[in-house]
């Protein structure tokens, strides 16, 4: 919208005085993904993850929440080596982000669209056990 001949821009960084204010900072919800290595090379490469041969069959990529990740770990991974975790915010998805009950009728997030590399946060190598 253009402003009329000389009247000042509002200062963008000051919010409106009904504006709400919050208490504390909103804290991102990360969820992770378990890759190998190999798999996120190949990503890289790219630029997309595409998914484990499980995310490809089932049609989306499967997720796990920081208190999901050591059943996860656990039950698909088992003795696998050169894994690494993956971070992302969930928000950075959209709407290609469900969470869908699984296990136990927990909430896990499946991601029914390729995943950025650059919506990493975060990786870390991880052992199975």
């Amino acid at each position: 919208m253009a402003l009329p001949a000389g009247a000042e821009r509002p200062d963008d960084d000051e919010p409106p005085a009904h504006a709400p204010t919050l208490p504390y900072p909103r804290r991102a919800v990360l969820i992770y993904k378990i890759a190998t290595r190999a798999q996120w090379q190949a990503a890289e490469a790219t630029g997309v993850f595409t998914g484990a041969p499980v995310d490809v069959a089932d049609g989306y990529i499967h997720f796990s929440t920081a208190e999901q990740l050591p059943e996860t770990l656990a039950k698909h991974f088992a003795g696998q080596r050169d894994l690494l975790l993956i971070a992302v915010e969930a928000d950075a998805l959209g709407e290609a982000l469900r969470w869908e009950p699984s296990r136990g009728g927990a909430l896990f997030p499946h991601l029914y669209a390729p995943l950025p590399v650059a919506a990493a946060v975060r990786i870390t190598e991880i052992a199975a056990p």
